[in-house]
């Protein structure tokens, strides 16, 4: 009614990202954050630029992100979405290039990488610390060491 935008989270820090003030992007535009109430996994966000209902409906489905200057920096060995999203995933012992993280699934216990292989298939790729030897976002490569039967015959 007052132009709040429901949002789901996805960010582990919630209080700090939706703080008054802060700037968030829709859709590459930057808007202000006059108020958010958190609730459960989603975020009631009051913005100055959005005023009414049917603005707030123009910006339905639309991803709400920040600008990579203001992400919070993650202690030693933790990575955005973004960060991975992209990498080339290569088998530890073997030396040979698996395919690309195409999407990040989340399961609860742990994220689970699908990995897109350059025969088209998905490799789902459990982002525990017994496979995902290494992340590097400035290399480009995820170096991973299968479990048995993970990878394709």
């Amino acid at each position: 009614m007052r132009g709040e935008l429901k949002c789901r989270i996805v960010t582990d820090f919630p209080q700090q990202r939706f703080r008054r003030g802060n700037t968030v992007l829709i859709a590459a535009a930057p808007y202000s954050i006059v108020g958010a109430r958190i609730q459960g996994q989603t975020v009631l966000l009051r913005l100055a630029e959005i005023s009414d209902r049917n603005v707030a409906e123009t910006l339905r489905g639309k991803e709400v992100t920040v600008r990579r200057e203001d992400a919070l920096k993650l202690p030693a060995g933790e990575f955005y979405w973004h960060e991975v999203i992209g990498l080339s995933v290569v088998d530890a012992t073997t030396q040979q290039m698996l395919g690309t993280v195409a999407d990040i699934l989340e399961t609860g216990a742990n994220d689970v990488y699908v990995v897109r292989t350059p025969a088209g298939k998905e490799l789902l790729v459990p982002a525990i610390k017994d496979v995902v030897k290494s992340i590097d976002p400035t290399t480009g490569h995820m170096v991973i060491e299968p479990l048995a039967g993970m990878l394709p015959p």
